[in-house]
């Protein structure tokens, strides 16, 4: 019984509870330059929850990794707001 025990803790050791991770890609309104990528880059880039961002000028959308935390879908948007542009959709992936 204190083998299996012992294995079972070993188990959880080697592999770890689930990690949480969240992709979102959000649809932009109102980018026109590289200066609104960077500006949006940067903004986002500041809350604690993203570990990445990717903003495309072209395809007018920012994909957002979480890494390890849960998206607080709401505090983005209004980063994205208060940087000066529309957040149309939000994609989870």
């Amino acid at each position: 019984m204190k083998t299996i025990t012992l294995l079972i803790l070993l188990v959880g050791i080697a592999f770890p509870a689930t990690v949480f991770s969240e992709t979102l890609e959000i649809d932009i309104n109102g980018m026109t330059c590289a200066f609104c990528v960077d500006s949006l880059q940067r903004k986002l880039g500041k809350l604690p929850e993203i570990a990445q961002v990717d903003v495309s000028l072209k395809n007018k959308k920012v994909r957002v990794d979480t890494g390890d935390k849960k998206a607080d879908i709401d505090a983005i948007k209004q980063a994205i707001i208060d940087s000066g542009f529309t957040p149309v959709k939000v994609h989870v992936k």
